[in-house]
């Protein structure tokens, strides 16, 4: 396979330009784009630019126009909808050197772009991602809801490297790329990846996986005090959506198998089903013991959650449709 010339690898002198891109698809988060968008204008290291992308839905499109800030570019996803299709008409909009995504439902922390940034001397890197902290409803963190499973919501999750760290991909709404991979390896694939509600995703993992193929040497990292809070909806808090989800990521794997082979697209799961989940269930057996009797309930909901996704990943690779179109 063709790679690309060892000249793109290059590190980006001083700071490096950047553009904050932010994907919107219901007017029923429309309050917390309008924190997601002010968090990224509260920047230690103000964003060169920031474009808020809405995906197929003119009535927010209409309000994104009439009331976000003027600095702000609000755009219509012009290609597939969905995130993918959503983030790869913020990259088509960007100008900055780094583009950097943050969902419409977190919060960035002030001090976050200048986290991401300060990695990219590295001649080598070519991705840095950071935390997703969650913010759980009203009523708080499930105590079912086993920490490792984090995911699930869209956040960290322990068994996270807690240093910087290189990792297989970045989590999506805590994500930096430099924008000239786009045009080494390509967008995001549209056929992987979250459309409207429906819990799919991968695609952060396809690119990724995709861009190691297509190039040599090239490094993501994690970087854990680069921090975003990101709001858990109540819905999510909830077992028949933690179990839907697992199945979709399961679904998401096994399409992701077929694309990149089982080898490349299950790196990363092979440590966290073989080391991590195990201690969270001796984890919560040791806490059940101790008269906490939820801690039966989150080793419980491990194992659940553990064959909900392997379910989704049988089914996708035994040919089943992974997604109604």
């Amino acid at each position: 396979m063709t790679q690309a010339p060892l000249e793109f690898r290059s590190p980006l002198a001083d700071r490096p330009t950047v553009t904050v891109v932010v994907c919107a698809y219901t007017e029923l988060r429309w309050d917390l784009l309008v924190q997601a968008v002010e968090s990224v204008r509260a920047q230690n290291l103000q964003p060169d630019q920031c474009v808020v992308v809405v995906d197929h839905n003119d009535l927010l499109l209409r309000r994104a126009r009439a009331s976000l800030p003027d600095d702000v570019e609000v755009v219509a996803n012009g290609a597939t909808r969905g995130l993918s299709g959503a983030r790869n008409t913020g990259i088509a909009h960007s100008t900055g050197e780094i583009v950097a995504f943050l969902d419409d439902d977190a919060a960035a922390d002030p001090g976050w772009l200048d986290a991401l940034l300060g990695h990219y001397e590295v001649a080598t890197v070519v991705g840095v991602g950071g935390i997703a902290e969650a913010v759980w409803p009203e009523r708080g963190r499930p105590r079912w809801f086993p920490p490792e499973f984090d995911w699930v919501v869209g956040c960290s999750y322990v068994g996270l490297p807690e240093a910087v760290s290189p990792v297989r991909n970045p989590i999506g709404c805590s994500m930096s790329l430099r924008r000239s991979l786009f045009a080494v390896v390509g967008g995001f694939d549209t056929a992987m990846g979250r459309v409207g509600a429906v819990p799919l995703g991968c695609e952060e993992t396809e690119l990724a996986v995709r861009a190691r193929r297509k190039m040599t040497g090239v490094e993501f990292l994690h970087v854990p005090h680069a921090l975003v809070r990101h709001h858990v909806a109540p819905e999510r808090a909830r077992v028949g959506y933690f179990l839907r989800r697992c199945y979709s990521e399961g679904l998401s794997k096994g399409a992701l198998s077929k694309r990149a082979g089982a080898h490349d697209a299950l790196s990363s799961e092979r440590a966290y089903v073989s080391r991590t989940l195990p201690r969270a269930v001796a984890r919560g057996l040791a806490e059940g013991g101790r008269g906490d009797h939820m801690g039966f309930a989150r080793a419980a909901m491990v194992v659940a959650g553990l064959v909900a996704t392997a379910m989704g990943y049988a089914m996708t690779t035994k040919g089943h449709k992974w997604r109604e179109d």
